[in-house]
């Protein structure tokens, strides 16, 4: 048998913060060439990535031009605000973009992803409707039953997200939604709010052969739709894990394009219920860079660029928690890292955003234990002791 030739490869990344960033540190240590766009300079990912640009990717013109002008051997999505109609096109004309330019389509608007798997492949997921004028808000509303939460049709990290208690709340978090979403689309996505046990993501990985595996579960709790910490592994019953990957495995069939995916889904008692999915890395699944022997980064270059996949292994329990900024800055500092970095056994990633604001994440705290439990605190006392300063 001959052996395998790889050809370093030239990938240009559409959004770089900080997943982006991590996929440049691995792209980097295979030899690759990466190329970072963004909306604002400097960038996480731009900050180690060999060139960088700053566009408007939602115009279709503007990033059509600038992928031609690169010849990438692949386009890797990171953000959903893109002008589809562009990585169409280049995908026609022979262009890789990854997973394919119909799953990122699918995937950055929450009602064609929601139809998908609820109408097409007949999925559980929560009660939704959705609503395109002001003037069904209350009607449709009324159909879900309250509470309920109330989404933009394109957003990310739960921006505009709200839960709606009363019909007099209504317009407010409509005109939230719309503020915070991506895209021209001028429609929200009402969702029944679940009493769920928990829940918890399935970083599932789709082979060029057509193949799946799957990382252990990553447990993780978010505020506002927003990922606060994540763990793994997640103890939970294994016919609830297989039922996940039978559910996982037949959404990667029908988007059928190679690379990572992060499935997200809710626990209620005996029920397995679909709520999302990203077809990149999964801001939950940071976890692996301590957790597994190859990491949701690598497993997603590998993936698309069809290099092996050997058994994924947890190494050691592990945990994250989040630094969230309080303060707006131009020019952020950070104080109590050396505090943070006494803790046993943690690491802490400072994602190294130019600006901050109320709510923004900028780093980190990643810690690992034979105990998971500890692993948890470790990464909670860590995390608190870092403070963002103006």
């Amino acid at each position: 048998m001959g052996s395998f030739k790889f050809i370093p490869k030239k990938i240009l990344l559409l959004g770089s913060g900080e997943l982006g960033k991590e996929l440049v540190v691995e792209a980097k240590r295979l030899g690759l060439e990466v190329i970072a766009i963004d909306k604002y300079e400097n960038a996480p990912a731009m900050q180690l990535a060999d060139n960088s640009f700053v566009i408007d990717m939602s115009d279709k013109k503007t990033l059509k031009k600038k992928i031609k002008e690169l010849k990438p051997d692949f386009v890797v999505p990171e953000i959903e605000a893109l002008s589809i109609e562009a990585l169409k096109e280049l995908e026609d004309e022979g262009i890789n973009i990854v997973p394919n330019a119909r799953t990122v389509e699918i995937t950055m608007n929450r009602d064609k992803i929601r139809n998908l798997a609820s109408k097409e492949l007949n999925i559980k997921t929560a009660k939704f409707n959705y609503v395109f004028n002001v003037e069904e808000l209350e009607k449709k509303s009324s159909e879900i039953g309250f509470p309920l939460l109330l989404k933009p049709l394109m957003s990310s990290s739960g921006k505009g997200q709200s839960l709606v208690n009363r019909k007099e709340d209504l317009l407010s978090a409509w005109n939230d939604a719309l503020k915070n979403s991506r895209g021209k689309i001028v429609g929200v996505i009402l969702e029944e709010f679940l009493n769920f046990d928990y829940e918890f993501t399935l970083l599932s990985i789709r082979k060029n052969s057509g193949e799946n595996v799957f990382c252990e579960p990553i447990g993780h709790e978010q505020y506002k739709g927003d990922y606060q910490c994540s763990w793994q592994p997640l103890e939970m019953n294994q016919s609830l894990i297989n039922e996940a990957r039978k559910i996982a495995t037949k959404i990667l069939n029908n988007l059928n394009g190679s690379g990572i995916y992060g499935v997200e889904f809710f626990v209620r008692g005996k029920e397995v219920i679909f709520s999302e999915l990203s077809p990149r890395p999964h801001d939950t699944g940071m976890v692996t860079l301590v957790s597994q022997n190859i990491n949701e980064f690598e497993l997603h270059l590998r993936a698309f660029l069809n290099l092996p996949i050997p058994n994924i292994s947890l190494l050691k329990p592990s945990a994250t928690r989040v630094i969230i900024s309080d303060k707006e800055s131009n020019n952020p500092s950070y104080t109590g890292l050396n505090e943070a970095l006494e803790v046993e056994n943690t690491k802490v990633l400072i994602f190294g955003k130019p600006t901050s604001k109320k709510g923004r994440r900028m780093g980190v705290v990643l810690s690992s234990d034979d105990d998971l439990n500890i692993a948890r605190e470790n990464a909670d006392k860590s995390a608190i002791k870092i403070k963002i300063n103006s």
